[in-house]
């Protein structure tokens, strides 16, 4: 069954429980709710909730688990033979899932049969002709290994998913009749209705704590699956980048330092410009701007953070790029030969960033306390020396932090270095130079058809936990400055 029927059902089977429950409830207290523990609703909802909860919480754990279940078997299926040098079975895996899709989607579209598609005797240039003319993604030719653990992929599919469909169709059942029966006058409802949906929250909590995780372990075990292919060592020191995948990755050279480079020398020059601006705007409306005209600039300015990145890129190809060209082009000093470069996108990236600091930096101007202000006035200094020696050191630890989070939103930006940087991976002092940036590189290599078991797509893995080492110290960097700051003043 499919799982938006299945998940009709169960609700049918919940909402049932729920009527069911509280009729029963009041029942027992002879129609009169004054006789019942809880309020009527409260026996309704413990049977909704012990249907519910265990039927989806038993769903949801099995449609994560039956595809490494079913892998697992289906892998020890493909004999030796069937792994080429340039391949691995991780790959031929790859291409028996999308044979087995095929055999569904072909089915359900009328090309071919059931009993022809769980022939295991079939001509396999005939049907893996009749999948490509039906549009299905499949390898250049299905070999009979590969077709009979389709079959045993789809047939195992299947079965799992009959028997999920079973399973929780007795959950749900199992739950409701349950809530139905402890309906009784005596039965503290709320009590347990009220513990549930604490666990539901604590649940709900969880679900970003366990994401990350799930994040980073995937991160981790594909790097580990792409430096069996390629080694590490090469990857951290290598000074090029020339990817050639036809070797597995043996002919390449992928070293991760040249878009390291771009990716620190694009965010110096943005953070060039968006901390002089964005700080001296921090300090004009808090400490100068009338309330009037800070109630007018601070939104106005922080319109910027709400733009969207694609804007900003087509800002710096059509606008910034053009104007850097004219001055420091063939027709001016001659530096620059095309609108991309690490100025264009740096700059670009710099306007960007500029409500990140100034709207940060001032909230933390205005946090210090008045008293200090008071206090320098009192000894003669004027409003711009109080400024310079008490505000800003003051309000340096958060501003710091501020930085400090604004450099790693410029790491990770992508859309503006793809169009105002370019794609070329380089070691250059240049700033007029054209690069590129891991991020941009992590799309570039993710964007097509690529198996994600192929060098290909792996490498993407291997540069984005690189990327994420990076960011998460800056992070870190950041919040114990940003706390330190708030606990000298709170």
């Amino acid at each position: 069954m499919p799982v938006l029927w299945l998940s009709f059902f169960i609700l049918v089977v919940a909402a049932s429980g729920f009527v069911l429950g509280r009729r029963r409830a009041l029942q027992s207290a002879e129609g009169n709710s004054r006789n019942l523990h809880s309020l009527p609703a409260y026996y309704g909802s413990n049977a909704l909730m012990k249907s519910i909860v265990p039927a989806f919480g038993v769903m949801f754990i099995w449609l994560l688990a039956q595809p490494i279940v079913i892998d697992s078997q289906i892998i020890q299926m493909i004999p030796s033979s069937e792994v080429s040098d340039d391949s691995n079975r991780g790959l031929v895996m790859s291409e028996v899932r999308r044979t087995a899709s095929g055999l569904d989607n072909a089915i359900a579209a009328g090309v071919l049969d059931e009993e022809t598609a769980n022939n295991t005797g079939v001509d396999l240039t005939d049907i893996t002709q009749r999948l490509k003319d039906a549009g299905q993604v499949v390898t250049s030719q299905i070999t009979q290994p590969v077709l009979r653990a389709a079959l045993a992929y789809r047939e195992m599919s299947t079965q799992a998913s009959l028997f999920m469909t079973v399973v929780v169709l007795i959950l749900a059942l199992a739950g409701a009749a349950w809530g139905v029966v402890q309906s009784d006058r005596a039965f503290r409802a709320r009590n347990v209705v009220e513990h549930g949906i604490m666990a539901i929250l604590i649940a709900a909590a969880s679900v970003a704590i366990l994401t990350t995780i799930g994040i980073i372990l995937s991160l981790i075990f594909n790097t580990v699956e792409f430096f069996k292919l390629y080694p590490a060592a090469d990857f951290f020191t290598l000074l090029e980048w020339a990817p050639s995948f036809s070797g597995r990755g043996g002919a390449s050279s992928l070293g991760i330092l040249p878009l390291l480079w771009g990716t620190i020398y694009i965010s110096v020059i943005a953070l060039l410009v968006a901390v002089p601006i964005g700080l001296f705007a921090a300090v004009y409306l808090s400490e100068y701007a009338s309330p009037r005209v800070r109630g007018i600039a601070k939104p106005l300015l922080e319109i910027l953070a709400g733009i969207p990145t694609i804007v900003y890129g087509l800002f710096a190809l059509l606008t910034i790029g053009p104007l850097l060209v004219g001055v420091f082009g063939d027709n001016g000093l001659g530096w620059m030969g095309g609108g991309r470069s690490v100025m264009t996108a740096g700059i670009a990236m710099g306007i960007m960033l500029i409500p990140f600091v100034s709207s940060l930096s001032d909230d933390i101007i205005n946090a210090v306390p008045q008293s200090l202000r008071d206090g320098a006035y009192g000894l003669g200094a004027t409003r711009s020396e109080t400024i310079k020696q008490v505000v800003l050191p003051a309000a340096l630890p958060g501003i710091v932090g501020a930085v400090l989070l604004a450099a790693s939103r410029a790491i990770g930006e992508t859309m503006i270095v793809v169009l105002g940087a370019g794609a070329a991976a380089r070691l250059s002092l240049n700033p007029f130079e054209a690069m590129t940036t891991v991020t941009a590189k992590i799309v570039s290599q993710l964007t097509g058809d690529s198996d994600f078991a192929s060098p290909e797509a792996l490498v993407a893995f291997a540069l984005g936990i690189s990327l994420f080492v990076l960011t998460l110290g800056l992070n870190v960097f950041a919040l114990y400055i940003v706390r330190k700051y708030r606990e000298q003043y709170e």
